[in-house]
């Protein structure tokens, strides 16, 4: 496995993000390690909060929200998934896995013993986060899901979605901050357009962001099908609280919180909310009202 480190002056001066970055040294198959960046800011005795990114984002796609959270009090915790932000990037395309991306991810939590939080998690984020969820319920007394799914394969996907995977895999030059400008209905600044393209000095550091379209499980044989089958049965026990807060102008995920409220008991009396005029991307839209949402929720359900 060849691994990418984008150089560490490419995220000087981003607008609006300016923590410190951590990491954590994950392990793979061989002997390498591979390193994965963190945001972690307020007081460790305050509630924590794990924010989960997915495609083609990174932390940096949290930073109004992450600033509100500690004003509220909170401990927030924003890990850039592996391939992208300032995390490692494994330089191909098949490096990446579904399972990989669980198991790296469990690896981190692990390493920071993170417990009794809320995951608030959007697109992979939640791919990703609630595969967490499903392996480790006593680490989370929590859950907010916003555009994102579990999804087996069983259901035929969204047109969105194919036009989107299609896109992912014909555009010759995949600009990230573009894509993040689609999917917002607010309008980026060209110093925003860029730090979404910062982690990626050239098409090479993009495997991660390439691949990911492929691995979401769209066929009923996919590999990652049967894991999330059973982690659907665990969630189907899953009472703790469950939030959903979906866009009204996402067409890719669009009615998909309609299935957690089937699904998860959890979900039953929550006041489950539909963010207005926002797109895929509501971290950017709405992130001052999502922040209001995280601690209303940790309030009224007195975690």
């Amino acid at each position: 496995m060849k691994i990418l480190r984008t150089p560490d002056e490419q995220f000087e001066n981003l607008p609006g993000y300016s923590f410190a970055p951590n990491y954590v040294l994950l392990s793979t198959e061989g002997e390498q390690e591979l390193r994965l960046h963190y945001v972690d800011e307020g007081p460790r005795d305050g509630k924590t909060v794990l924010l989960m990114h997915g495609e083609p984002s990174w932390s940096f796609l949290y930073r109004k929200m992450i600033s509100g959270l500690l004003d509220a009090g909170c401990r927030v915790i924003a890990p850039d998934l592996i391939g992208f932000g300032r995390s490692d990037k494994p330089s191909e395309r098949n490096d990446y896995t579904y399972q990989r991306h669980v198991d790296w991810m469990t690896d981190c939590i692990e390493q920071l013993d993170i417990t009794s939080a809320v995951l608030f998690c959007q697109d992979w984020g939640g791919l990703i986060g609630l595969r967490l969820v499903a392996a480790f319920p006593d680490r989370f007394d929590g859950v907010i899901a916003a555009n994102t799914g579990l999804p087996t394969g069983d259901i035929e996907p969204s047109e969105a979605f194919t036009k989107w995977q299609e896109f992912s895999q014909t555009v010759p030059v995949f600009t990230v901050g573009q894509i993040l400008q689609r999917g917002t209905e607010s309008e980026l600044n060209a110093e925003e357009v860029a730090a979404y393209d910062a982690p990626y000095p050239n098409e090479v550091y993009k495997a991660g962001a390439r691949q990911f379209p492929l691995l979401v499980p769209t066929t009923p044989t996919n590999p990652a099908s049967e894991a999330n089958r059973e982690a659907w049965k665990i969630l189907s026990r899953f009472d703790k609280p469950f939030l959903t807060a979906f866009s009204d102008k996402d067409p890719i995920t669009a009615d998909g919180e309609k299935f957690f409220h089937k699904m998860v008991p959890g979900c039953k009396g929550q006041e489950h909310v539909t963010i207005a005029n926002s797109g895929h991307f509501l971290q950017e839209d709405k992130g001052e009202d999502l922040v209001k949402i995280i601690t209303q929720f940790i309030k009224s359900n007195n975690l």
